[in-house]
C-alpha cells in the first residue's frame, strides 16, 4: 500500500478513527498491529510470516541473552539472533547476486555451470525492518537496555505502518516507551501531521516524480553517450529526485505517525547544505547512519585504535553501507566512494583544519560546493543499472568524452533545474533551522494558502506518481 494512493487515504483515515474511539488502550494498540499487518499484506500477503518469524526470534532470544549471566551464552543467543535476521535478509536480498557472481567465477574458470533460475521476490522494506528488530537484540545484549515486559509492544514495534517499509529505523529505546502508555495526539498535532503530510507527499508526487523523474530516467536511460550538459542535468536532477522521493517518505511517515499520537525521528536535516561529508552523514539517512556508526564502526574499533584502523573501519562501514542499499556492485562503489571521501576529509581535517581560512563564508561555501559535487559523482553509481552506463555518464560529465549526443528537450531542463535551484537555496536557508520554527514564524494565512497549493498539485498530479525508490531497499 503505498501513501500516494487513495486506498492508503481510505484506510489511514479508518485507523486514526478507531484509535480515537474510547477502547482500551491495549484494544487501540491491538488495532494498530493488525492495521500493520494489512498494510504490509496490501503488497504480498505470505511476507507477512517473515515478520513474524523476526518479531518472535528477537522477543524470545532477546529475554534469554537478558536472563543469562553467561557471557558464552550470551554470545550464542545474539549470534542465533542476527543468523535469523541475516539469514532471511542474505536469502531475499543477495541471494541471486551471490548466485550471479559465483557462475561468473566458475565459467572464468572454465567451468561450465549454468544454475537455475533465481526467481525469489524482494519483500518490501526488509532491509529497514530487520535493522530494526536486530538494534533491539544489540542494545539488550550491549546492556543499553531492558527488553521489554509487553510482546504486544513489541511486535507493534517491529511493525509500526507509517515508518514500516522505507524507515526511518527507529531505536527501540525511543518508540518502545511510546507504546507503553496511552497516546491520543492533540488538535495541534494532529494539524501539524496532516500538514507535514501533505509536506512528504508534494515532494514525492509533485516534485520528485512530476518535475525531475523524466530528466533523470531520459538520461540514465540512454543507450549511448549523451552531451555534458545533459549528463550534469540528469544528475542534479536525480540527486534531488532521490532527496524528495526519501524525504518526501520519511516526512509523510512523521507526520502519519504524529497524527496517531506518537514521534518518529528526523531522517534528513538538509543534506546539501552540507560543508564536508561528515555532516552530510549527519544530515542524510541519519537513522541508517546513526545504526551503522553505533552497531558496526564503533564495535570494529571506531577511531580508537590508531589513524590506519580508523581508515579501515571507515571503510568498511561504508562499503557495508553500500551493499545494503542493493545486491550490485554499482552500489558498493557508492559506498565505497563516501568511505574514500570520509578518509580524506579526516586526513587532511587533522593537518589542515586548525587553519583559519576554513571559517570564512567563502571558504565554507567553496567546501560545501565540493561536497555537493562530489556527492553527485556517487549519485551517478547509485542510479546507473550498469558500469558502462556510469562510465559514459561520468566521461560526458568529464568532459572525456563530450561529443555526445543531446537527450533533454528544453521543456526537460528547465523542469529539472529550477526545482533543483530552489531545493538548494531552501537547503542553505534552512541548514541550521528547524522547519517546524520557520513554520511558526509565518503568518497563518500564508501557511493555509501554501498547504492548500501544495494539497493542489497533489491532487493534480496524482495519476503519474510511482513507488517510492527506497521500496526496492
Amino acid at each position: 500500500m503505498l501513501f500516494n494512493s487513495l486506498t492508503f487515504v481510505a484506510f489511514f483515515a479508518l485507523v486514526v478513527a478507531l484509535h480515537r474511539m474510547p477502547f482500551a488502550w491495549t484494544v487501540k494498540k491491538g488495532n494498530l498491529l493488525v492495521a500493520s499487518y494489512l498494510f504490509y499484506a496490501a503488497w504480498n500477503p505470505p511476507f507477512v510470516i517473515l515478520l513474524w518469524i523476526s518479531t518472535l526470534a528477537d522477543w524470545f532470544l532477546a529475554r534469554r541473552i537478558h536472563e543469562s549471566d553467561s557471557p558464552g551464552r550470551r554470545r550464542l543467543l545474539l549470534w542465533a539472533s542476527i543468523a535469523v535476521n541475516l539469514g532471511m535478509l542474505g536469502y531475499f536480498k543477495y541471494g541471486g547476486f551471490v548466485l550471479e557472481n559465483f557462475t561468473e567465477a566458475m565459467n572464468a574458470a572454465g567451468i561450465a555451470y549454468q544454475p537455475a533460475e533465481w526467481d525469489i521476490v524482494l519483500p518490501v522494506g526488509i532491509s529497514f525492518y530487520t535493522f530494526q528488530t536486530m538494534a533491539y537484540t544489540l542494545d539488550v545484549y550491549l546492556r543499553r537496555a531492558r527488553p521489554t515486559g509487553s510482546f504486544l509492544d513489541f511486535a507493534l514495534f517491529v511493525t509500526f505502518f507509517p515508518q514500516l517499509v522505507a524507515g526511518p529505523i527507529v531505536r527501540p529505546t525511543h518508540l518502545i516507551p511510546q507504546f507503553a502508555r496511552p497516546c491520543i495526539a492533540t488538535a495541534r498535532q494532529v494539524g501539524w501531521g496532516l500538514m507535514l503530510m501533505v509536506l512528504g507527499l508534494f515532494q514525492k508526487v509533485v516534485v520528485a516524480d512530476g518535475m525531475l523523474a523524466p530528466a533523470a530516467d531520459e538520461v540514465f536511460g540512454a543507450g549511448q553517450g549523451v552531451a555534458p550538459v545533459d549528463a550534469w542535468i540528469g544528475t542534479l536532477a536525480f540527486s534531488a529526485q532521490i532527496f524528495c522521493d526519501f524525504a518526501g517518505y520519511t516526512t509523510t511517515a512523521i507526520g502519519a505517525a504524529l497524527v496517531l499520537g506518537f514521534s518518529l525521528p528526523d531522517n534528513f536535516r538538509f543534506p546539501y547544505a552540507a560543508v564536508g561529508f561528515s555532516d552530510f552523514w549527519r544530515r542524510w539517512h541519519i537513522s541508517l547512519s546513526s545504526w551503522l556508526r553505533d552497531y558496526l564502526y564503533v564495535p570494529l574499533g571506531g577511531n580508537r585504535k590508531g589513524p590506519g584502523r580508523t581508515y579501515v573501519n571507515l571503510m568498511l562501514t561504508m562499503l557495508l553501507g553500500g551493499l545494503w542499499h542493493g545486491a550490485a556492485w554499482t552500489f558498493v562503489v557508492w559506498g565505497g566512494l563516501h568511505g574514500l571521501y570520509l578518509a580524506a576529509e579526516r586526513f587532511l581535517r587533522a593537518r589542515i583544519g586548525h587553519w583559519a581560512l576554513w571559517d570564512r563564508w567563502l571558504s565554507r561555501l567553496g567546501l560545501a560546493l565540493l561536497t555537493y559535487f562530489l556527492v553527485n559523482i556517487t549519485w551517478v553509481f547509485f542510479r546507473a543499472q550498469d558500469f558502462p552506463t556510469a562510465a559514459r555518464l561520468l566521461k560526458s560529465m568529464l568532459l572525456i568524452t563530450p561529443d555526445g549526443a543531446p537527450v533533454l528537450t528544453h521543456w526537460l531542463m528547465v523542469s529539472s533545474l529550477v526545482p533543483v535551484g530552489l531545493m538548494l537555496a531552501l537547503h542553505w536557508h534552512m541548514r541550521d533551522r528547524q522547519l517546524h520554527e520557520a513554520v511558526q514564524r509565518l503568518p497563518a494565512a500564508v501557511v493555509g494558502m501554501l498547504w492548500g497549493l501544495m494539497l493542489l498539485a497533489i491532487l493534480v498530479t496524482q495519476g503519474g506518481s510511482n513507488a517510492f525508490i527506497y521500496f526496492q531497499f
